[in-house]
């Protein structure tokens, strides 16, 4: 990712397009902070997640799952009295116990 100053995008702009046109991504600074990005469009648009997902697992943002679910949580919870704890936590709210 490519960092610029808003007057040097504006003064090259053509460049800067060609390069996100690549694939690249610009960050516009305003004053030093930053205020925007040139991305690809199709990125922007959402058209493609698959390249915005390695992108932000690439940059560390995200972290991909296995698909493997923990089997801790699939155990069932905590029981009073032989019902569910949520079920009677429930029961409680509406009665506005």
């Amino acid at each position: 990712m490519k960092v610029a100053n808003l007057a040097r995008v504006k003064d090259n702009l053509s460049r800067y397009v060609d390069y996100v046109r690549r694939g690249g991504r610009v960050r516009i600074l305003v004053h030093g902070v930053p205020a925007a990005e040139l991305v690809p469009a199709t990125v922007a648009e959402g058209s493609d997640d698959e390249a915005e997902l390695n992108e932000l697992e690439r940059r560390g943002i995200v972290r991909r799952g296995t698909g493997k679910f923990p089997r801790e949580l699939l155990r069932p919870g905590p029981r009073w009295g032989g019902k569910p704890l949520s079920e009677i936590v429930l029961e409680e709210r509406r009665s506005g116990w």
